[in-house]
C-alpha cells in the first residue's frame, strides 16, 4: 500500500484508465459514471465500523459509524471495484469531496484481487483479468477529526440505530452493505460487519423500530391519499438501489 495525493492521482488518471476500490456504500451507490464493475477483494486489511460520519450517516451533533479499513497482515476484505474512463473529468472530484473533503478519508494505491468467477478461465484474455489490478483505495486513518475508533459492539450498534444524515439512517448504509456481501460473496467471512447486523437487527427488535422505514422501503401513499409526514428524510444516495424484502419488526 502507498499514500497517494490528489495531485498525483490525477497525473495518472489523466493518461489511462483507472480502478476504485469500494467496500463501504460504494459497493451499491457508487454514485459516478464507470466502464465496469468487478467484484474482488484486498488482502492486508480487515473492515471496521471505527469511522464517524457528520454528512451522509449522521451529523455533527450525533455523527454516525461507517466503514474503514485497519491493517491486518492476514486480513482480506471483499467489495467491488470500479474501472473509470481516463476522460472521465468528474469521478475523481466527485469522490474527493464525498470520501476526502466531507468523510475524512485519505487516498491510497493497493493490490485488487478480482474474483475469479467473474471470468471463463478457459479464455486466455480472462485469465489476464484475473490478475491483480492497482487501485485506488479511501481509507480513513486515526488522525482525521471524524475517527472514533473501537468501542464494543453492543455501543456500535446501538449508535448505528440512533444515527442519520442526509443521505439517510447509518442502519440502511450497514444493512445493504451486508446484503451486498450476502449476495455478491456469500461465501466470504466478515465477522465484524455481521456481528454487527444481528446486533442491530436484535436491538430493533427490542425498541419496536421498524427496519423498513429505516431502509426507505416503506410502501409510497397512493396519489388520492395526503402524503403521511416522513419518519425519516429522503435519500440523497439511494434513488437507484432496488427495494429489499425486509419485514417490519413491530407489525
Amino acid at each position: 500500500m502507498s499514500f497517494a495525493t490528489e495531485e498525483n492521482v490525477e497525473e495518472v488518471v489523466r493518461r489511462e484508465p483507472f480502478w476504485v476500490f469500494g467496500y463501504g456504500s460504494l459497493c451499491w451507490n457508487p454514485g459516478f459514471e464507470y466502464q465496469k464493475s468487478v467484484t474482488g477483494y484486498v488482502k492486508g486489511f480487515s473492515r471496521r465500523f471505527w469511522q464517524g460520519n457528520t454528512t451522509h450517516r449522521g451529523t455533527e451533533s450525533k455523527p454516525g459509524r461507517v466503514a474503514t479499513l485497519i491493517e491486518d497482515k492476514e486480513g482480506v476484505t471483499w467489495g467491488k471495484a470500479f474501472l473509470i474512463a481516463a476522460e472521465n473529468n468528474a469521478a475523481l472530484p466527485y469522490l474527493s469531496t464525498r470520501e476526502c473533503q466531507l468523510g475524512g478519508y485519505r487516498i491510497y494505491t493497493v493490490n485488487f484481487h478480482p474474483k475469479p468467477s467473474f471470468f471463463t478461465p478457459s479464455s486466455s484474455h480472462s485469465q489476464n483479468c484475473t490478475d491483480k489490478k492497482d487501485a485506488l483505495l479511501y481509507i480513513a486513518v486515526p488522525e482525521n477529526r471524524h475517527w472514533l475508533g473501537a468501542a464494543p459492539l453492543p455501543d456500535i450498534a446501538k449508535q448505528i440505530l440512533e444515527c442519520q444524515g442526509s443521505s439517510g439512517s447509518n442502519v440502511e448504509y450497514l444493512l445493504r452493505l451486508a446484503d451486498f456481501m450476502r449476495e455478491e460473496i456469500p461465501e466470504a467471512l466478515d465477522e465484524h460487519l455481521f456481528s454487527l447486523e444481528r446486533l442491530v437487527k436484535k436491538f430493533a427488535a427490542e425498541m419496536r423500530i421498524c427496519l423498513r422505514t429505516l431502509m426507505g422501503d416503506a410502501e409510497k401513499p397512493e396519489e388520492n391519499k395526503p402524503e403521511p409526514q416522513a419518519v425519516v428524510p429522503s435519500f440523497q444516495f439511494a434513488s437507484r438501489i432496488p427495494d429489499k424484502k425486509l419485514r417490519c419488526v413491530n407489525m
